[in-house]
């Protein structure tokens, strides 16, 4: 359109509450309100009565006695939008809980895989999803995503940072990425959190870029029609190379302004369509 607004949700107001930091979610959530037409708050727990003691169950219904319509909820800690969704009576979106899931970046993800490669591509892609499974949440929702597509998907990664168990992942695992690339249709490639690890659970970056990063030699071993996708933010240099992530492989930036559209969808659903879907 040349006019990307709308005024589908106008008199809507939609709150984005982030216990940790972002830039992607919680600018794409904002842009997708904002071109729905619907007013937008933004809480910070930097700057809120949080640092004061106020509990979170205390900080939603205050929010809600605003007169929200909507919550946009990413916290550290897994279920917390789920229980916030039981105190309020405004529509909640996961927009990531801990380790648990992020399912908006899962249909972001279908939505730019679907839209290069075409809808009758997806079911029976290989994908690859490398790095920190363990303490990933877009992994998890990652995979539960592609197989409801009937995409075949394999976990890559050093043991430590793979799931201690797979039961409940329609996935298989695996330890050498030289070993799975050559057959894989979609690399995706997720970020070394540091600020989850806790512990030392590979040597050093290096190593890990050495065994486990898509340097410029690796993907130069890909199939000329395999895609590179990253959630972001990226480590240039460790999980992914500059070259690599710039080059033409990779979907990177098409995930990013697909992510404004299908937040657009899901506040649409849950907002302009008859209310909150189940």
């Amino acid at each position: 359109r040349e006019i990307p607004k709308v005024p589908a949700l106008r008199g809507k107001t939609v709150v984005t509450l982030f216990y940790e930091d972002s830039t992607r979610t919680r600018l794409s959530f904002e842009t997708a309100a904002k071109r729905l037409s619907a007013d937008t708050m933004s809480f910070t727990v930097g700057s809120s009565s949080v640092g004061k003691g106020e509990s979170l169950l205390d900080t939603v219904r205050t929010i809600q006695a605003m007169g929200v319509d909507a919550m946009v909820v990413r916290h550290h800690n897994a279920g917390a939008p789920h229980r916030i969704a039981q105190w309020v009576d405004a529509a909640v979106v996961n927009a990531g809980d801990g380790r648990h899931e992020h399912p908006t970046q899962a249909l972001l993800d279908l939505l730019t895989l679907r839209r290069r490669l075409g809808a009758d591509a997806l079911a029976g892609l290989r994908v690859a999803i490398v790095g920190d499974v363990r303490h990933s949440r877009v992994a998890r929702s990652g995979v539960k995503a592609f197989a409801a597509i009937g995409a075949d998907v394999t976990v890559v990664g050093p043991p430590t940072l793979l799931p201690e168990s797979l039961e409940g992942w329609a996935a298989r695992a695996a330890t050498d990425l030289d070993d799975v690339l050559p057959e894989v249709d979609v690399v995706y490639l997720l970020r070394i959190q540091r600020e989850r690890l806790g512990a030392a659970l590979f040597p050093s970056l290096r190593e890990y870029t050495t065994r486990y990063g898509l340097t410029a030699e690796r993907a130069s071993r890909l199939k000329p029609d395999t895609v590179v996708m990253h959630p972001g933010p990226m480590n240039r240099g460790i999980e992914i190379a500059a070259e690599v992530a710039d080059g033409p492989a990779s979907i990177i930036t098409d995930q990013v302004a697909n992510g404004v559209a299908v937040r657009m969808a899901v506040l649409w659903s849950l907002l302009g369509s008859g209310g909150p879907i189940a």
